[in-house]
This record gives structure tokens, C-alpha cells and sequence, in this order.
């Protein structure tokens, strides 16, 4: 078996990662090291028994003690789909994409069938809402690994937490039912890019968690940087932060989780029906 192309695997890993595994030739892997977000598509729908045939495949996603908490809905209806994209207009592809779908963390079914079978059980706490999110999530990946195998471009829309309770009320979601994230859909309109990944040296540990080795960040930055330098313009709140002379990954990164997004989304779970205890 050949290995990949080298630029693949440096594509998403940089110089760290100049050699590869003959294993990443496999046609399936290759995709996967491969993949990348797309926001432009091309204006054909999407076949609604394609759909169906990738969501029976999404399905087939592990979960926590098979209590299977994942839940989809394909948002069809235009005035429903218009709702939503205009809670965050600066993604236009909310609405603009031929199909769109909301993954739900579900912890009101499995509740419920505690109910119909004389067990009544709050599914409200903590675990509760971490066992749920963890599962919706794996049924979004293995979606997404699913459409770009038959040539499907995908975008999560994780933004749509931070509207929650505007969500709730637009998809008449259930107390116990969470959105984690949206997802478009449709047949990329151009190629794309690959985004870069923090190194091994980051990410990989063995036997036990080490303290982080900043030593490659720098390089890290820099090479992102060169692929897709960030425009003074566009650099983040710089109101607050002001504006740097290099505005690398890492600065971006810190910006944006110091302005604590999503701040009050405790209050709006809990509102929804999780104790969160």
C-alpha cells in the first residue's frame, strides 16, 4: 500500500508531520485526514432519500450504555429555517445552504421510557446532560464523516447555543432537549481548505497527562499565519485588546475565549429543564 501525498499530511499537521503511516493510503482515511469545513455550496438540493440513507448510517454512532440521547431535526419548512439564520446573520450559509440540521442532546426520551416502564427518573443532572451532549455529538461527527464520503460538504453551527432559548422556542424543543449544534449541508462549491491542527507534540500524551510543551506554538502560529494570514481588520474586539503586530492562531484563540461566549449558558440549560446538580 502507497502512502498519501506528503502535503496532505503536512496540510494538517505542518512539518511535524512529514511522514506518514502506509495505513493513511486506505481510501476512507485519506478522506478523513482530508477533510474541511464548507459555508459555499452549490445551488442542488439534496436528495431526501440520500439524507435518509446517511442518517441511518448516523445513527449507527456509539453511545453512552447504548441510552442512545442523540437526536436530528432536518429543518425543511422556510420560515423555520429564515427563524433561525436570522439569529445569526453574520453566517449567511444558515440559510443559504440546501439542507439544514439541528443535533439535539435528548435526555427527555430516555426519561420518559423510565416512565413508561413504572421507573420514573429525573435524567436532569449533571451526568445527565454530559451523557446526552457526548452522544449527540457523536451522532454530528459520524454524520459528517458520512456526507463527505459521498461527497457532501458540511458546517457545525455551534453558534446556535449562545441563542437557546430563541432555538428552544423555534424548533418547539421539549424541556430536557438541547441543541449542541447545527449543521449545513450541500455539495461544496469550491475545495476549500484544509484548517491546520496543533502538532503531536501538543495534543498526544502517554501513560499519564503532561504539561503542555508551548515550544512548537510559535511555529505553529507562524505557519497558519502564512497560509491564512488574518487581516488587521478582522482581528478580534480589538476595542479591548487592542491590535497586534503578528495576530497568530493562538492570539485569535485567546480573544475569543476571554470574552467568555456563552457566558450565561448555564442559566439557559437550567431554565431548560436540566438541575445540572
Amino acid at each position: 500500500m502507497n502512502s498519501p501525498p506528503e502535503p496532505v499530511l503536512v496540510g494538517r499537521f505542518g512539518r511535524e508531520r512529514s511522514t506518514s503511516h502506509p495505513v493513511l493510503a486506505d481510501p476512507v482515511l485519506a478522506r478523513i485526514l482530508n477533510r474541511r469545513t464548507h459555508r459555499r455550496f452549490r445551488p442542488e438540493s439534496v436528495d431526501p432519500a440520500l439524507l435518509d440513507a446517511l442518517l441511518d448510517v448516523t445513527f449507527s454512532a456509539s453511545s453512552k450504555s447504548d441510552y442512545q440521547q442523540g437526536s436530528v431535526i432536518v429543518v425543511e419548512d422556510v420560515l423555520i429555517r429564515k427563524a433561525l439564520a436570522d439569529l445569526v446573520p453574520a453566517m449567511p450559509w444558515i440559510g443559504t445552504s440546501p439542507a439544514f440540521l439541528v443535533f439535539c442532546a435528548d435526555a427527555a426520551r430516555l426519561e420518559a421510557i423510565c416512565g413508561l416502564r413504572g421507573y420514573p427518573l429525573p435524567n436532569q443532572d449533571l451526568e445527565a446532560f454530559f451523557n446526552a451532549s457526548v452522544d449527540a455529538a457523536l451522532v454530528m461527527q459520524t454524520f459528517n464523516l458520512a456526507a463527505e464520503q459521498v461527497g457532501l460538504g458540511c458546517c457545525p453551527i455551534s453558534v446556535l447555543r449562545n441563542h437557546l432559548a430563541a432555538v428552544t422556542r423555534i424548533l418547539g424543543l421539549p424541556k430536557g432537549v438541547v441543541p449542541v449544534a447545527g449543521l449545513c449541508l450541500g455539495y461544496p462549491a469550491d475545495q476549500g481548505h484544509i484548517s491546520q491542527r496543533l502538532p503531536p507534540s501538543l495534543t498526544r500524551h502517554r501513560d499519564r497527562y503532561q504539561p503542555p510543551d508551548f515550544s512548537a506554538l510559535a511555529a505553529y502560529d507562524q505557519e497558519r499565519a502564512r497560509r491564512s494570514p488574518t487581516p488587521k481588520e478582522k482581528q478580534r474586539a480589538p476595542e479591548v485588546f487592542g491590535y497586534s503586530e503578528f495576530y497568530g492562531w493562538s492570539e485569535d484563540k485567546a480573544r475569543h475565549a476571554h470574552a467568555r461566549e456563552g457566558s450565561d449558558f448555564r442559566k439557559l440549560v437550567r431554565e431548560h429543564g436540566f438541575s445540572l446538580d
